[in-house]
């Protein structure tokens, strides 16, 4: 992503963590870090969001972002999405709650800190390697076997991480129902 769009997503990714909220990086973005770095045109956060965050996650993004409030509030009931489109750029950001499964309840905890830049330092917490890997796989799968994008991250992952891959059977692999109330990756 460009450095435009970087502050875009700081934007939120700040916000959530001053409002000690978990989150971590995933989706496109974090094949590319773990794998074969490809253009993406969203991000994808999978956030921890609570009811009580509402009023100040609102008041402080909607300047910026087109957000809908009941969008915001039934995912959080549902523990399924919304989206916020940066107003100036266009550029969309897709929040995705965690889902009731013991495999979602974990993956955040398992995020993995990113330097995404030196000067300043700057650090976000990114999906970890084998959680997107699980995660591509079962998007993979959900969509029919059929989508070379899925297959492609999923491979590249696979390919750069090798040895590093944490291989023991520890975590169950998501679901298809868990992958659609979590994170569409």
């Amino acid at each position: 992503m460009t450095t435009q769009l970087w502050s875009v997503a700081l934007q939120v990714i700040d916000l959530l963590e001053q409002l000690d909220v978990p989150y971590h990086v995933g989706g496109s973005f974090a094949s590319s870090i773990h794998g074969v770095p490809r253009q993406t045109r969203d991000l994808d956060l999978v956030a921890d969001l609570p009811l009580s965050a509402i009023p100040t996650f609102l008041a402080r993004l909607e300047n910026d972002f087109y957000l809908d409030d009941e969008a915001v509030r039934r995912a959080i009931a549902h523990r399924t999405h919304f989206n916020l489109i940066h107003l100036t750029s266009g550029f969309k950001i897709d929040v995705f709650l965690p889902g009731s499964g013991s495999f979602d309840r974990t993956e955040l905890a398992r995020g993995q800190p990113y330097q995404l830049a030196v000067d300043p330092p700057r650090t976000i917490i990114v999906k970890s390697p084998e959680d997107t890997l699980l995660r591509k796989l079962a998007w993979y799968r959900l969509g029919g076997e059929a989508s070379d994008r899925q297959w492609t991250d999923v491979l590249g992952i696979v390919r750069t991480q090798r040895e590093r891959l944490d291989r023991p059977t520890r975590w169950r692999s998501p679901t298809c129902s868990s992958v659609r109330s979590a994170d569409r990756q």
